[in-house]
C-alpha cells in the first residue's frame, strides 16, 4: 500500500479549531467558506510519509495544519535539492494544481503532521468562483518563485552559518506561513535535513547566530528576534 493511498484512506472532516487555522478561508464569502469546509479533508501522516510523489498526479492542493514537511526533488545525478520547508499555515503546490500536471517533487513529513487537502475539482471550482481565493492563490505562486529562487542561492552558498539563517529566514515567512509566528518548533536534526549539514554544524551555525541576536534557542524550538537580520545577512559571523 502506497503512503498516498493510506493517508487518503485515513482522511476525515476538519474540527472547528482545525478550519479556524485555515488562512485562506477568511478571504471567502459565507457562501464560499460553507462549500470549501465541506470539501476540506484531513490526515495524519507518519515521520517519514510521502504525502506528494513524483510523476504522481495531483490530486489535493495541500497545507499544513500542524507538523513540518519538506519539499525537495533530485537530478540526474541523484543529488537532491530542497525547496522549501513547510511548517502550520503553509499551503503548497497549487502551480501543479492550476495546470493538474504530475508532481515534480517530493513532499515528505518529517515528523508527525496534520495535513489538509482540498480536492483538484474544488480548487478550480474556488478559482472560478471566488475573487478572494483568486487573490490568495495569485499572492501564493508570486511569493513561492521567490522562495524557490532563494532556495536555489541557498543550495550555492559555502558557509553554513549563511544557509542556516537563510533557510530560518524562508521558514518564518509571514505570507507563506501563517501559522509559525515568533517561534518556530523544530529540532536541530530537522532543521539539518532542510539545510543538507549535519546535525553538528546546523548546531555550531545555530550558536553563532544567537551570539548575534539574530535568533534564541528555546526549549523545543527557535524564537527569531531580528528576521530582517536572517533574510539579509551576507557574512558569516565571526568568532
Amino acid at each position: 500500500m502506497t503512503t498516498e493511498s493510506s493517508l487518503h484512506q485515513r482522511r476525515r472532516a476538519l474540527t472547528e479549531p482545525e478550519l479556524a487555522g485555515i488562512p485562506w478561508l477568511p478571504r471567502l464569502t459565507p457562501d464560499e467558506r460553507a462549500y470549501a469546509a465541506g470539501e476540506l479533508q484531513i490526515s495524519e501522516a507518519q515521520p517519514g510519509d510521502l504525502v506528494c510523489r513524483m510523476g504522481r498526479p495531483v490530486t489535493y492542493w495541500f497545507g499544513v495544519v500542524d507538523g513540518l514537511l519538506k519539499m525537495s526533488s533530485e537530478n540526474a545525478e541523484g543529488q537532491s535539492l530542497t525547496f522549501a520547508g513547510l511548517p502550520p499555515g503553509g499551503w503548497f503546490g497549487e502551480g501543479t494544481v492550476l495546470k493538474r500536471e504530475s508532481y515534480r517533487y517530493n513532499v515528505q513529513t518529517l515528523r508527525k503532521s496534520l495535513v489538509a487537502g482540498l480536492p483538484v475539482e474544488s480548487f478550480h471550482r474556488l478559482l472560478d468562483q471566488s475573487i478572494g481565493f483568486n487573490r490568495f492563490v495569485m499572492n501564493q505562486l508570486n511569493e513561492r518563485l521567490g522562495q524557490f529562487i532563494a532556495a536555489r542561492e541557498i543550495d550555492r552558498m559555502n558557509s553554513p552559518d549563511l544557509r542556516v539563517a537563510r533557510s530560518l529566514a524562508a521558514l518564518f515567512h509571514p505570507v507563506l506561513y501563517p501559522g509559525v509566528g515568533e517561534v518556530l518548533r523544530i529540532t536541530q536534526q530537522e532543521l539539518a535535513y532542510l539545510v543538507g549539514l549535519s546535525r553538528q554544524r546546523v548546531n555550531e551555525a545555530l550558536a553563532n547566530l544567537q551570539a548575534q541576536n539574530l535568533i534564541r534557542i528555546e526549549y523545543g524550538g527557535l524564537r527569531v528576534l531580528d528576521l530582517e537580520g536572517l533574510r539579509y545577512m551576507k557574512h558569516p559571523p565571526s568568532g
